[in-house]
């Protein structure tokens, strides 16, 4: 069994670190996500760059990869720990990909497949909360409240395990949290929020997913804008949205 356990964890990982978004970029518009719109190598840059046909079946991947594996690790026996262990491993994949160097998307969307397969309560909590600031175009805040509100609830909503099986459901929805909050403060800074304070800058990233308070100007970025540390490298590769 620990042999399974820790196969189907690095399986996790390699799985989340397919950077679906990524590569259907290249191959449907052939840009690079990092050098465009919000710089997020994710399905939500992804829409608002090219169209719902080309996003959907990656979000319904990105959505996917944590329930599956999730679904795995109960099809195999695997205890509850266990379970949330292979979890992590797949958000941390799409988080910090091996095939992009390190750099991928936020995991909201793995997350979520993660919390549905795991406590299904808590992973339709999870989407209503967060989707209930789509109107008001903010989807970013609406999703780190809705991840922050999972300890909490875990706990009374975690149904039909007992109390020794919450305690590391509790545990790991905190992990998925801290995960979240960890990638958005941790990218490197655009080069349009230069002149930001340190302080207005971590504020920006947690509230809203970006370095800016202007949600427009954040997504209609040129591509020598997206970050002063990825700038350089990309610059002359392509000028413009195809």
């Amino acid at each position: 069994m620990a042999i399974n356990f820790g196969l189907l964890v690095i399986g996790a990982y390699l799985l989340g670190s397919v950077p679906a978004a990524y590569l259907v970029a290249k191959w449907s518009r052939g840009i690079d996500l990092r050098q465009y719109g919000s710089g997020n190598v994710g399905a939500s840059n992804l829409l608002k760059l090219t169209s719902k046909w080309v996003a959907i079946p990656v979000i319904i991947f990105d959505l996917g990869k944590g329930a599956l594996m999730i679904w795995a690790a109960q099809l195999i026996g695997l205890g509850v720990a266990q379970q949330v262990t292979v979890g992590l491993a797949a958000i941390i994949g799409h988080n910090w990909p091996v095939f992009l160097r390190f750099n991928g998307g936020r995991g909201a969307l793995t997350l979520a497949g993660v919390a549905i397969i795991l406590a299904p309560k808590l992973g339709l909590m999870l989407l209503v909360v967060a989707f209930l600031f789509v109107p008001f175009r903010q989807l970013a805040l609406g999703a780190v409240l809705a991840v922050a509100s999972l300890p909490i609830f875990s706990w009374f909503l975690a149904q039909p395990f007992g109390i020794e099986e919450r305690l590391p459901i509790t545990l790991g929805f905190l992990a998925l949290f801290l995960i979240m909050v960890i990638r958005r403060l941790t990218v490197p800074r655009a080069a349009i929020a230069a002149s930001l304070s340190t302080r207005q800058l971590l504020l920006n990233r947690l509230l809203f997913d970006r370095d800016i308070r202007d949600r427009e100007a954040w997504i209609h970025r040129a591509p020598n804008e997206a970050s002063s540390t990825s700038s350089k490298k990309s610059k002359g590769k392509v000028d413009s949205v195809k």
